[in-house]
């Protein structure tokens, strides 16, 4: 079994992707799918998080259209990297994310920038500044 589909069935059966596709319906996102058994939920209407895409479960959520996530294939990776660590984690990954983008902020003003999910995934990848400017 390649690992993607591991990952895919292991989202799924810790609720973490339900939870995804869930927010999609409720921020109105169109769905398609991606690599990897991603799950691509564009035209995402909700004003948060304000962010460029964000992932729950194996569900890349992005108020962008397709095409726009198309032409950034390093963001899809870095989002792809969070679907794992939601793999790794199931439902904790929500408050523990949240707890280490605030703590974060907390020490450098910037929600990623210390945050050990975001740094795990790539904060260049994922559109985050190396270090404080």
């Amino acid at each position: 079994m390649q690992s993607w589909r591991g990952k895919r069935a292991v989202n799924a059966a810790n609720g973490t992707t339900l939870l995804g596709l869930l927010v999609a319906a409720v921020g109105r996102a169109r769905l398609g799918r991606g690599p990897r058994g991603l799950v691509l939920a564009t035209g995402y209407r909700l004003p948060l998080p304000a962010a460029a895409a964000f992932t729950l479960g194996n569900v890349v959520l992005t108020v962008h259209d397709p095409a726009w996530l198309a032409r950034r294939p390093a963001l899809l990776r870095h989002e792809e990297q969070h679907s794992r660590q939601y793999a790794a984690l199931g439902l904790p990954m929500v408050p523990a994310y949240l707890l280490a983008a605030a703590w974060s902020y907390a020490v450098s003003g910037d929600l990623g920038l210390r945050n050990p999910f975001e740094r795990q995934a790539g904060l260049a990848d994922g559109g985050y500044p190396a270090r404080r400017p």
